[in-house]
């Protein structure tokens, strides 16, 4: 049994291909499982350009983005890149920018059938249009490891088809202006082209800003010396557009036109070559198999556009991701602190996608120092920090006092009466830290968790026994409430985690005391009655309930204080406030809402109806139908799943806990808590292994899933092991891989 686990397993701790079983028990590659899902556009996106969440093809790199629209006979392509910002602190005057597009005029295939069928896995969609004899199969990429986007196009059909490409700066309908709060600021632009057929557009910000910023994209058809071109049935072109920014290249404008002159069909073959590497090892970090083909569709093309926007190391995506089609996009496209910057990062974690989630912290670290003149100005709390609601890259505050702003303010900063954007900020990194125990994450974000620990620490006001937290809205303006539910939440997660990573770093030891007795001695929760049932209050003084939103749920998700080892009688209150609030279906909160509901026990049945529910509602590139929000919706479906499969909170490690035992299912590589990535199989109501990877050698507590049975345990490193119980603890060596099976098991 042992070999055959080191067969079929093998990848797990020595680097080969991955596999999990399918729903028929076959062994099934991350190519298998997520090549049978495609998104499938069969009319042109009606909602693109736009200032929301766009409904077309998404392609992107984590720098370079590109969103499709358009008629067949004239395909545009919507480019952006992360870096590109209007940089200005001040309200209404800093936002994610749009660079322009690149326009492809077939005049043959107006009124020509429309399909484009987008490939996840090789991160490439193609167009086929269709009209009479005349056909053109048109596949599109930005490459993973270039900021390029290359289009190919074939003349499908049986007769020759002519056409030209214009790379084309912002035009009229790429702007939102509405004075006084919504304007056109001055910009910088130009563009060209040369007698071998390159073009070249470029905008930039450089008055009036805080920070200048530029972006600029040259193109050229391969092996022509003209933006116009002739294909013979048969006959294919492949254009190069290549992009940058003052941020990449000092000279970025030359660079990109030596780079385009220098491309040939042999650079993009190499390019193409290594993308399809880039998204294989990608695919490769996790792998989730489920009978539900809807919900798993959803999962992998949520984790797609995660992977899409999000690796610029300074520069993460903001509310619509980095798909900014219009300027200026709702809430200027910032991160927005009270919940809408952190939630798309929720499920990178457990789905092993670090990389994807290196960005998010930048502009928080970047930003420190403004956070702590806000604390001592505001709060007379010198070192802690205290963050506005929207912020910007580079230290930016977009949401600043100035004479457009009608808000309530203080000092310069709009706040809406929260205390709590810096502790939401930090949940992520609690994330982060657990599953990894990584030393240098540690110190690359603890200057931030230690400035938003002592703030809190000085921020709770005694109260007899208890520390209470005063004057803290627990929603958007509601001035004045005592002891908001979230902050009771998301206070303990950023002082443990402050707890634990100055233990680690061997720092402040003289303040981790009093960061424990804040925890201790914390206020609890209180309660109400609605609809018959004890259900959460939503603060101790001030708001009892919110009609939307989930603020009511989010101590249990993100800030993980209540789980399956939680006291019963808060079980069951949990339970009925999930049941009472009935979010499934939130613009603001379904991406808690669901984890919620499976970090508390709620029926597994109920929460995969509403999450089969939820993926259908949705337009053909993931993003929610009618929900004016982005990509924070990309964290439900993967995260929901993730938990259900395998929940690591409150330091047990559970398989299959919230799951139906009648569904199969498999996963491989699922990340938890104490850094251990974890794989599993349910087949015949049935678990059939257990397989545990320690990267850091901590001690691994699991809920015995083979109730009343004996476990044997494998390793290369020991002997066989046999233990009995509930709750098994598991000592581990870093690096150490642990085969479970039940005694007598049959695998």
């Amino acid at each position: 049994m042992y070999k055959w686990f080191l067969k079929i397993f093998g990848y797990v701790f020595i680097g080969l291909p991955m596999f999990v079983c399918d729903v028929s028990g076959q062994m099934k590659s991350p190519e298998q499982i997520i090549g049978r899902h495609k998104n499938i556009f069969l009319s042109p996106p009606s909602k693109t350009p736009g200032r929301v969440a766009v409904d077309g093809p998404l392609l992107g790199n984590g720098s370079v983005a590109v969103a499709m629209a358009g008629q067949p006979e004239q395909q545009t392509y919507y480019l952006t890149r992360n870096d590109f910002w209007r940089l200005k602190s001040a309200y209404n005057e800093s936002f994610p920018a749009v660079l322009g597009t690149l326009q492809i005029d077939i005049p043959s295939l107006k009124s020509a059938s429309y399909k484009i069928q987008q490939d996840l896995y090789h991160a490439s969609a193609t167009a086929d249009f269709t009209k009479g004899n005349a056909s053109a199969i048109i596949r599109s990429e930005v490459a993973a490891t270039k900021d390029w986007l290359i289009i190919e196009i074939k003349n499908n059909g049986q007769a020759s088809m002519g056409g030209k490409v214009a790379l084309l700066l912002p035009q009229a309908d790429q702007f939102y202006v509405n004075p006084p709060l919504e304007n056109k600021f001055p910009d910088s632009t130009s563009s060209g082209n040369d007698a071998q057929g390159l073009q070249w557009i470029q905008r930039a910000f450089v008055k009036d800003v805080s920070i200048q910023s530029q972006a600029v994209a040259a193109l050229k058809i391969i092996g022509k010396d003209s933006n116009e071109f002739l294909l013979k049935p048969g006959e294919t072109m492949v254009m190069v557009c290549a992009l940058s920014s003052n941020f990449r290249d000092t000279n970025c404008l030359q660079i990109v036109k030596q780079q385009i002159r220098k491309t040939s069909i042999e650079t993009v073959k190499s390019t193409r070559k290594a993308h399809l590497a880039w998204w294989k090892h990608f695919w490769n970090k996790s792998l989730v198999n489920i009978e539900d083909p809807v919900i798993e569709q959803q999962y992998y093309r949520s984790q797609y556009n995660l992977a899409s926007c999000s690796r610029d190391p300074k520069f993460p995506p903001g509310i619509f991701g980095s798909w900014v089609t219009r300027e200026i996009p709702s809430w200027n496209g910032d991160y927005h602190l009270n919940y809408n910057y952190t939630a798309p990062f929720y499920a990178l974690y457990s789905s092993n996608h670090l990389e994807q989630a290196m960005p998010y912290y930048e502009p928080l670290l970047d930003f420190i120092e403004r956070g702590k003149y806000y604390s001592e100005k505001i709060t007379q709390i010198p070192d802690g920090v205290l963050y506005p609601v929207g912020i910007g890259p580079l230290g930016i505050e977009t949401t600043r006092k100035n004479s457009l702003m009608n808000y309530k303010t203080e000092d310069e900063g709009l706040f809406f009466g929260q205390k709590s954007n810096a502790a939401y900020c930090a949940v992520t990194m609690s994330m982060h830290f657990y599953k990894t125990y990584d030393r240098s994450f540690a110190k690359h974000v603890y200057p931030f968790i230690r400035s938003v620990a002592i703030f809190w620490q000085h921020y709770l006001k005694k109260d007899g026994k208890r520390y209470i937290i005063e004057n803290d809205a627990i929603h958007e303006g509601t001035f004045g409430t005592m002891n908001p539910i979230l902050s009771l939440g998301l206070v303990p997660v950023v002082l443990k985690t402050a707890i634990d990573m100055s233990t680690l770093l061997n720092e402040d030891k003289a303040l981790r005391d009093d960061w424990k007795e804040k925890i201790d001695h914390l206020s609890g929760y209180t309660f109400q009655v609605r609809n018959g049932k004890t259900v959460f209050r939503y603060s101790e003084k001030g708001t009892d309930w919110w009609n939307d939103n989930t603020l009511g749920i989010q101590h249990i998700y993100p800030a993980g204080q209540i789980g399956l080892e939680s006291d019963s009688n808060l079980l069951q209150v949990a339970r009925n406030t999930i049941e009472v609030m009935n979010r499934w279906k939130d613009y603001n909160g379904s991406n808690s809402f669901f984890p919620a509901a499976v970090r508390v026990g709620y029926n597994s049945d109920t929460i995969l109806t509403k999450l089969h529910d939820y993926s259908l509602h949705t337009y053909p590139n993931g993003f929610q139908s009618g929900n004016p929000h982005g990509i924070e919706n990309c964290s439900t479906v993967p995260n929901t799943i993730n938990e259900m499969l395998c929940m690591s909170n409150q330091n047990v490690l559970r398989v299959f806990a919230v799951w139906p035992k009648e569904k199969n299912a498999s996963f491989s590589n699922i990340r938890c808590d104490g850094a251990f990535l974890v794989s599993s199989e349910l087949k015949n109501k049935a678990v059939k292994y257990l397989i545990i990877t320690s990267e850091k050698g901590q001690d691994c507590v699991i809920q015995n899933p083979w109730k009343g049975k004996t476990l044997i345990i494998k390793s290369k490193y020991r002997k066989v092991r046999k233990q009995d119980g509930e709750k098994i603890k598991l000592p581990t060596l870093a690096g150490e891989t642990l085969f479970i099976t039940p005694e007598g098991g049959d695998i």
